[in-house]
Formats: structure tokens, sequence, C-alpha cells
């Protein structure tokens, strides 16, 4: 039987982005110049999003930094997230002279059509995971809505029978009938909004922005399949 570790018992729940909050003036930024008018402004800027992961990074090494770590980034959304999620564990590992060895896997799961998630969730990448049996399991996620693709993972991870598994999730939504279980580390709790940017996309476009940005209905209308 895998143990869950929840994120119940974490001292703290992610950074709360008020449902009233407007997100920053566009003209503040540098964004790609053809994405004007596509986005409605900056719900968080990436020099946010970097000292963030830095915290999240020193939780995961406080809590199992002395493991061997295996970590499964779900793609596309997690590339970026991960990356940078790694990179930082790594750096702090060393800077406090604490021995983790971490290995990156990859999976892929793809639920949205357009901005809508679907009820047909589809696992791509290796069928045989039989790596992370006994192993302590990193999910690393970008957004968590309705957790209905994470429970779904979660149940395939099961199957191969890892010692622990934990969730770092960059984003949760607040939606109704939102996750009842919010991933053990979380960097941000976000309006139901459909936002882009830093990795995340609409049909495949704005991973390029460097900020999680919130798509305006123009955008969503000119990259709609």
């Amino acid at each position: 039987m895998t143990d869950r570790l929840v994120g119940s018992g974490r001292k703290e729940q992610g950074v709360v982005i008020e449902e009233d909050w407007p997100g920053y003036d566009l003209e503040l930024f540098n964004y790609p110049e053809h994405y004007r008018g596509d986005i409605e402004s900056v719900l968080i800027p990436h020099g946010v999003i970097m000292n963030r992961i830095e915290c999240l990074a020193r939780d995961i090494l406080e809590e199992i930094g002395h493991h061997t770590l295996m970590i499964l980034c779900v793609l596309k959304g997690g590339y970026k997230f991960c990356a940078d999620l790694v990179d930082s564990i790594k750096a702090q590992s060393r800077s406090t002279n604490r021995k983790l060895t971490t290995r990156v896997e990859f999976i892929r799961l793809k639920s949205y059509l357009n901005d809508r998630s679907t009820e047909d969730l589809h696992i791509i990448g290796p069928e045989d995971l039989s790596m992370l049996k006994g192993k302590n399991v990193l999910i690393v996620e970008a957004i968590v809505d309705t957790g209905k693709t994470m429970k779904a993972l979660l149940q395939h991870v099961e199957m191969f029978q890892p010692k622990a598994v934990k969730v770092a999730g960059l984003l949760v939504k607040r939606i109704p009938n939102g996750p009842g279980t919010l991933p053990d580390y979380v960097g941000f709790v976000i309006p139901n909004r459909f936002v882009v940017g830093y990795a995340l996309d609409y049909n495949e476009y704005f991973r390029d922005l460097n900020h999680i940005c919130v798509i305006s209905e123009t955008g969503k209308l000119k990259y709609k399949v």
C-alpha cells in the first residue's frame, strides 16, 4: 500500500491570490508582441514565480532531503516548473551539504479542449514505471483544478508500488467542487481564470510567455480549435 502524504499537514497552503485581484498592467512588463491583445493581465510575474519555487524547494529538502527522489514531471505544462524546481532543489542541497540523488521521468496528461477540462483523460508516456517501486516519488504538476487528472495519475502511479508519493503543484485553482485535498507543496492558490504562460498553454500557444497571464476572450477566439 502506498503512503499518500497529503497536503492537509502542511504548515502553509500556498500564496493565495484573491478573487478580485485584477493582475498587473501589461505595460509594466515585456512580453512577445504577437500576443498583444490576446492576454488581459499578468497574474504572477516571473520573478515572483521563481522566488516561490525556491521556497517550495526548501520545504521539499526539509522533508525528503536525505532520500533518493524520483521526480515525475507532468508534461507539457509542467516542464518549466519542474526544471526550475529541480535546479533549486539541487542548488540548495549543495549549499547545505545534503546528499540528495534525483532522477526525473516524464509523463504527459491531456484533458483540455480549448479552455474546458474534459472527462477524457489520456496518459501518454512510459507504460512501465516499475522504476518507481519502493522509491519516494514527487509528482510535479503545473496546475490543479478539478483534481480529477491528478487523482487518475495517482492511481496510475500507485500501481507501481512506490514507497511514498508527494505532489508539488505550482497553481491550484479555487473552483466549486475543486480538489478535496491540496497538493503537498502548493505555489499559488488562484481564482478560476484560464491562465497561460510559463509553459501553460491554450491549444499549444502562449508557452513562451515568462509570466503567468490571464488570457483574453480575443485570445481564446483567435486560437480556438
